[in-house]
This record gives C-alpha cells, sequence and structure tokens, in this order.
C-alpha cells in the first residue's frame, strides 16, 4: 500500500517560530538583492527553531545535565506507569540510557544550517540537474514518538548565479532535520526549502519513502505500507518536463 503526499510552498502568513533561514558568506540574500522573500532570518541561523530550541542550543554543561537527568525521571515514571520495575537489575540504568539516546536522535535541534553547509557552495558552470538519490533516514514520528525509517532523493537545476552545492551537504541538510519530531510532509518540505535558500537555484525537488513504526507495530497494523512525499519547487513545479525527468532518474536503478 502506498499514500502519496504533495508539499506546496510555505505559506508566507506562517509565525515566525515556523519559518527557516539560512546564509553563507558566498550567497546574496533576496532581501540583499532587492528580491522579497518569505523567509526571514532567523537570527540564530536555525531552520524552524522550536519554543525551546534555542535555550537548548546554548545550554551549560551544568543545564544539558540537568536536563538529561529531569528526562530520566520521567522515564521512570513511565517504566513504573506500565507495570514494570525500574529498579531491577535490567532497567537500572534505563531511564540515563534512553535520556542519553533521545537527545542524540533529536540533535538536530542543536545544528545552524551554516555549520551544516560550511561553506560548501562552489561557482561552477553547470546548469544542468544534480541529483542524489537513495539517502537513508531516520526519523521520529512527533505524534507517538517512535520511528521512521526511509530514502531521500534530492535534486535541484542551478540558477543564474552558478552556484552548486557540495555534495555530502545535501544529505548532511537531510540528517540535519531528520533528527527532530517530524512528519514525513515537514521533513520533506523543510529539506527543500532549505537547499532554496542555501543557493537559489532554478529549482528543487525532494522524494521521500518511508515505513512508519505507528502504522506497523500499533494502530491499524499494516507491515509494508511505504508512504511517499514529495515537495517541488521552482522550475520542478513549473516545468512538467523537468519534473519528469526528476522522477525517472529518481526511479531508474
Amino acid at each position: 500500500m502506498s499514500t502519496e503526499s504533495t508539499a506546496d510552498h510555505p505559506s508566507t502568513s506562517q509565525p515566525p517560530h515556523a519559518l527557516s533561514a539560512i546564509s553563507t558568506p558566498q550567497i546574496v540574500s533576496l532581501s540583499q538583492s532587492g528580491k522579497s522573500s518569505p523567509l526571514p532570518p532567523n537570527e540564530h541561523g536555525l531552520g524552524w527553531p522550536a519554543k525551546s530550541t534555542v535555550s537548548r542550543l546554548n545550554a551549560t554543561p551544568e543545564e544539558r545535565a540537568a536536563r538529561e537527568q529531569k528526562m530520566a525521571m520521567a522515564v521512570r515514571t513511565i517504566l513504573e506507569c506500565i507495570g514494570e520495575d525500574p529498579d531491577r537489575e535490567g532497567l537500572l540504568r534505563t531511564p540515563e540510557r534512553y535520556a542519553q539516546a533521545l537527545m542524540w536522535m533529536t540533535k538536530g535541534y542543536e545544528e545552524r544550517l551554516t555549520d551544516v553547509i560550511n561553506n560548501a557552495v562552489f561557482a561552477e558552470d553547470h546548469d544542468e540537474m544534480v541529483l542524489v538519490r537513495d539517502i537513508d533516514i531516520s526519523s521520529l514520528c512527533e505524534h507517538h514518538l517512535v520511528p521512521f525509517t526511509g530514502k531521500i532523493a534530492i535534486a535541484y537545476i542551478p540558477g543564474q548565479n552558478q552556484l552548486v552545492l557540495g555534495l555530502s551537504k545535501l544529505a548532511r541538510i537531510a540528517e540535519t532535520f531528520s533528527r527532530r519530531l517530524q512528519v514525513q510532509e515537514r521533513l520533506t518540505k523543510q529539506i527543500a526549502i532549505a537547499v532554496q535558500e542555501a543557493i537559489q537555484p532554478r529549482g528543487v525537488a525532494v522524494v521521500m519513502e518511508a515505513t512508519h513504526l505507528c502504522m506497523t507495530m500499533r494502530g491499524v497494523q499494516k507491515p509494508g505500507s511505504i508512504t511517499v512525499t514529495s515537495c517541488m519547487l521552482g522550475c520542478f513545479r513549473t516545468q512538467q518536463k523537468t519534473r519528469e525527468e526528476f522522477l525517472t532518474l529518481v526511479k531508474g536503478k
């Protein structure tokens, strides 16, 4: 079974905390170039920061330790509530382990997009599609806090500025946004917009296929079901032949 959702352009009426921003030394922002942008800069260099993202980003080692201890106490309460004994040998250190693991699995909240790209933007005489496919990702569903895993394909066509992005940075951008609490639709869109902001290409296309444990091990319990989401920006959205070329390359093996 397969379901498909297509992410459109973000609304300019979104609240500030829902918007992304990115800049690199080589890039002139849309506002500097005289063009209007629906994505105003974020003062901390973060993409879509949540309510407590900045406090986590700026936390001292003591504050980080206190946060993990608070999480561990909450996990101990969960173990008691499901009928377990948190003091038995196998679970004695589980609260601390889980707290540390969850902080790692959500480390994308602490990553600035400028640091992720790390100046890997280059001027090249290339005006054809650049595609990286089969990028493995894993994330946590924000509705049930269980994993979903899959693959992402990211493509773009350089703009008039002829800027290209280091290939590994496409995977790094996907990793950054997947290491947060997510829904697949939003993850797909955030990756596409981040690439669009980084190098201002003619267009960006992202397709993601994933399996959600919230569908396979609970609820409807349908193993094998795959969710497909896509986000097309610029020429990939407006030009059918360009979009078809991308989809053909993604499906090709």
